[in-house]
């Protein structure tokens, strides 16, 4: 064999063992999608988001207080008054609907129970919001993403919001939203798991 045909070689043999390294990493990355949700379109949203990312998605109420082994985390959830949902939000939410509400904590009081984080953790995060301008509505992704980074944590994109209907009485999510969640979450998850050069 001559010296050319050698290193040609060692070159595929090199890219393969690089692809087949990077495939087992895809398989071991544990990706997390922690939401709230209080009728239902934040949690349409992050299982969605979930689907995109090939994530475990899991309600707050049931988070873990432990991130250890997590190598990427989404956090979601409404906004409520211009921000993060609190207490009292919630229960005005609740009082206003007319079903039971599916997150019974927030995303709020999650961040604050959680023990050490990774430093450098990367992570991600949205809401749900009227489609009015931000400046009216305000964003809950641009508070978790806040309490995220004072954790030590990285942004892996900026906050996303995404859509439900201007009606209160309408909790439903807008068209195409669920398309742009799942979207969102493909390429959220392909930059995670793009090798850092």
């Amino acid at each position: 064999m001559s010296p050319e045909q050698l290193a040609r070689v060692r070159r595929r043999r090199h890219r393969r063992a690089h692809a087949q390294a990077g495939r087992a990493e895809e398989l071991t990355m544990r990706i997390l999608v922690v939401f709230e949700s209080m009728f239902g379109a934040t949690e349409q949203i992050a299982r969605a988001v979930g689907k995109g990312l090939a994530a475990e998605v899991i309600n707050v109420d049931d988070a873990p207080a432990d991130l250890t082994g997590v190598d990427l985390l989404v956090a979601g959830g409404p906004t409520h008054a211009h921000g993060m949902s609190r207490a009292t939000t919630r229960k005005s939410a609740a009082d206003q609907g007319d079903q039971p509400t599916r997150s019974k904590t927030g995303v709020r009081e999650w961040l604050g129970s959680l023990g050490p984080v990774p430093q450098g953790l990367p992570v991600a995060a949205f809401d749900t919001r009227i489609d009015k301008s931000r400046l009216l509505t305000g964003a809950a992704s641009l508070g978790i993403a806040k309490l995220l980074r004072r954790r030590g944590c990285r942004m892996a994109a900026p906050a996303e919001s995404f859509f439900v209907g201007t009606d209160p009485a309408d909790v439903g999510l807008a068209p195409r939203e669920l398309e742009r969640a799942e979207a969102w979450g493909t390429a959220l998850g392909a930059a995670a798991r793009r090798p850092v050069s």
